[in-house]
């Protein structure tokens, strides 16, 4: 294994601030692997949408230099949110090059309904994460709290139930779900690593 820092970047969008929240989760989870560093970024909104939001917007740099990648977004309908969407689509240059084949990604959601499509949500972000040869990374039943959830939490990747008011607070098994997705990640990129 190398001791150069490995870099995993977590790249979302937040309206409500719950998939913001689960990004700085699975930062730490991250950064609890020596020698990796956890870069955070939002993407661009679209159209007259507006949120708050203090990470900066994800480049071109971002994409080219990290060792690893973890998409977040609210469920939108089944699907990731358009924001998300369109970044995706913007990756057509990593996709020639080949920019991302052979590094780890993994996905997050959150939805303000109990079944609100998590799964779908979290499907949908890893198909262009395939098209671009990425290896997919889930959560195994080893991960206890995904065995013990009553809210979100998958082996497609985190996730977490907002409630309808999106004020829900990340409860223990969700939290610990984040943390361990982001772990996971940071484990594979750092051995992948060339």
């Amino acid at each position: 294994m190398t001791n150069q820092t490995t870099k995993v970047l977590i790249v979302y969008y937040s309206k409500h601030g719950n998939s913001a929240k689960m990004a700085k989760l699975i930062a730490r989870g991250v950064q609890s692997e020596k020698n990796t560093e956890a870069v955070i970024r939002t993407v661009k909104t679209v159209g007259d949408e507006d949120f708050n939001n203090p990470d900066p917007i994800v480049s071109d740099d971002d994409l080219n230099n990290c060792d690893g990648l973890i998409l977040g977004s609210p469920a939108r309908f089944g699907n990731m949110a358009a924001p998300l969407k369109q970044f995706l689509d913007e990756t057509g240059t990593q996709w020639f090059s080949g920019t991302l084949s052979n590094k780890p990604a993994a996905v997050f959601t959150s939805s303000s309904s109990l079944h609100g499509g998590q799964e779908t949500t979290l499907l949908t972000m890893m198909l262009p994460l395939l098209h671009h040869g990425m290896l997919i990374v889930g959560l195994p039943y080893s991960e206890k709290s995904l065995l013990l959830t009553e809210s979100g939490g998958t082996p497609y990747g985190a996730s977490h139930w907002s409630g309808n008011d999106s004020e829900r607070t990340i409860d223990k098994h969700e939290k610990a779900l984040c943390l361990a997705l982001g772990k996971r990640v940071a484990t594979i990129a750092r051995k992948q690593k060339p």
